[in-house]
Formats: C-alpha cells, structure tokens, sequence
C-alpha cells in the first residue's frame, strides 16, 4: 500500500508518499480499512518532534509513529485473537495511536465505536481528537450546566468548533472569540455571541463568565481572571509554542501557580479517548447537535501541505484525509 511516511523530524517537508507493508493486527487490535482520516495540531507535533519534550514519546533520535493521522474512521476487515467487541465488516471510528494517513491501519479498540449510519464517513473521521478534547474540557473538567456562560477562546480551530456546538447541547450561553473572517463560521454553529479580536477585547470590562476554555493561551492570567465569576472555571487546552524545548508547559505552570492564589479553578489535561466519551460523541453526530466542520479534502499527496498550515496554528476547522494518492498506482 502507499502511505505518508516520514524517516525523521523536521518540517512537513519530512513527509513523502511511499510505498509499504499493510500492518498486522496484534491480539488486542483490529485492522481497519481507512476510509477516511483528519489531522490535528498533534500530528504536526509529532512530525516535527516538537517540544522537544514531546520525543519522550515520539522517539529521541528518529520517530516512533512514521505515518501521521490519529483520526481515523473505515472498516474492520480483521480483529486480534483478544477481540470480541468488534467484528470483520463493523464501520468504526475513533482515536487511534498515528498511522490514519495510509490505506489500512492496525488499532487498538479502546477508543473505537461504530459511526451512525446517517453520519458521513469524512464527518465522522474529522470527530475524534477535536471532540474528545472539546467534551472532556467542557463536561469533564470544567463540569459546565444547562444556563451557565461559557466563553471559547479559539472558537473556529478544530476543537473550538466541536467546543461550540457541544456546549450548545449542554445547555450553555455560548461566547466565541475568533477573527474577522470566521464570525459568520462561529455563529453559524450556535454561538449566542461572537466576538471578533480584531475590534473587540473579551477582556474589556464585559459580562463574566462561568467557564472559560482556552483554545490559544494567547492572553494574560489576569486577563483571563478577570472575566470569570467569582467560582468559574478556566480549561486551557493550548498555549505558546515559542520554547522549542517545553512548548506551552512553562506557560501553563505558569498560570497554574497563579491560579492557585485564586477562587477560580484551573484544569488542564490530556484528552483520553474512551468508549463512554466516544459514544456520547456519535450521539451527538446522530441527533445533528454535532456537525464538523469540514475546511477541505486532500489525498495523501496533500498531507504535507496541510501539516504545514496546521503548523501555523491558524487552521480554521478540519482538513479531511483520503487515503488516496493521485497519479500513482500500486
């Protein structure tokens, strides 16, 4: 099969369609035919080997995950001899460990669950990372109610725009912050109230706020503080990426130390893809409370483009992957 492999770290650059083997399934895994796949700021990093810190995981010298794409939706067409959640012929997606950027991919089943029979195979691929990361900041950490004020800062990246839409199906008073361009983007998906950073400052003196998440980390602690109720809850999911050795680490232990001299509390984590997390998600894809927004489709041969406008950090919703290569054949 071809697949987007990289042998190093580096720009996207790195990335080139090559020819390799399909993978074997181990006896906790399923092989899924990928039907489609998306990319998200953590594939950059791992592409890039970027904090530093991050080669821990990824591999010091050379990367571990050769092929990008931790989203990925398809069809099982071979389970490990310790699978019995899933069955040759099952339409899934979920989270998986890199490796969607390529026709077949092998997974563990954690974070697999079937797609809904009305949701498209693209919307469903460009769900898992970006919601799961929007879900558990909004009803895991943060704790958001039905009638409470949520302002979403980076409202029209990737997670900002699942964060959106699943506050909106929590209940909540939905403010979105984001440029010029996407105003008619954020407040299309159900923000009650966009503002644009460009002319307006959240910060200026306006309505506080039970919950703020932080998609950009791009503000000042005490700015942060400052539009929060007394007992709101501040979730940052983004920072700074200027220290090539720590990324926004230092930033958040930063305001982490900071928040701990005040009432509001502070949440930060690293989304964990789990099937309860997963299945809320297809409900809310079912019902329509929940639609991706999709920036555009690429074959493999676009991969490397998109990994470097993902590295920009100004991508506004999901860029979609087909596991297709234009102008070669096996």
């Amino acid at each position: 099969m071809h697949a987007v492999i990289q042998h190093r770290f580096g720009t996207a650059d790195v990335l080139n369609v090559e020819e390799t083997s399909v993978p074997e399934p181990a006896r906790n895994q399923v092989l899924i035919r990928v039907e489609a796949a998306s990319l998200n700021a953590l594939d950059w990093h791992f592409v890039s080997g970027t904090p530093y810190m991050i080669r821990v995981m990824a591999g010091l010298r050379r990367p571990k995950r050769r092929t990008p794409g931790a989203d990925v939706a398809g069809t099982v067409v071979a389970v490990g001899e310790d699978v019995d959640r899933l069955t040759p012929g099952d339409v899934v997606f979920g989270e998986v460990k890199g490796g969607a950027c390529a026709p077949y991919v092998a997974a563990d089943t954690k974070g697999l669950v079937p797609v809904p029979p009305p949701v498209s195979i693209e919307a469903a691929a460009a769900t898992p990372v970006a919601a799961l990361t929007a879900v558990q900041a909004l009803r895991t950490h943060a704790k958001l109610q039905p009638g409470e004020r949520v302002l979403i800062n980076g409202a029209s990246g990737g997670v900002g725009t699942m964060a959106v839409q699943i506050a909106k199906a929590l209940g909540a008073h939905v403010t979105g912050v984001c440029s010029t361009g996407n105003v008619d983007l954020v407040r299309s998906i159900g923000a009650d109230r966009v503002i644009d950073y460009t002319a307006d400052d959240f910060a200026d003196g306006g309505p506080r706020f039970d919950v703020m998440l932080d998609n950009v980390g791009n503000r000042s602690t005490e700015d942060c503080l400052s539009v929060l109720m007394p007992d709101g809850r501040y979730v940052q999911t983004s920072g700074p990426k200027e220290n090539r050795w720590f990324g926004p680490m230092l930033s958040i232990v930063g305001r982490a130390l900071r928040f701990r001299r005040a009432s509001q509390s502070f949440h930060q984590f690293t989304a964990d893809p789990n099937q309860e997390d997963m299945a809320y998600l297809a409900e809310l894809l079912e019902s329509g409370a929940l639609v991706p927004q999709i920036q555009r489709t690429v074959d493999l041969t676009g991969v490397a483009e998109a990994v470097a406008e993902i590295s920009g950090s100004h991508t506004r919703a999901k860029i979609v992957v087909k596991p297709t290569v234009a102008d070669v054949t096996s």
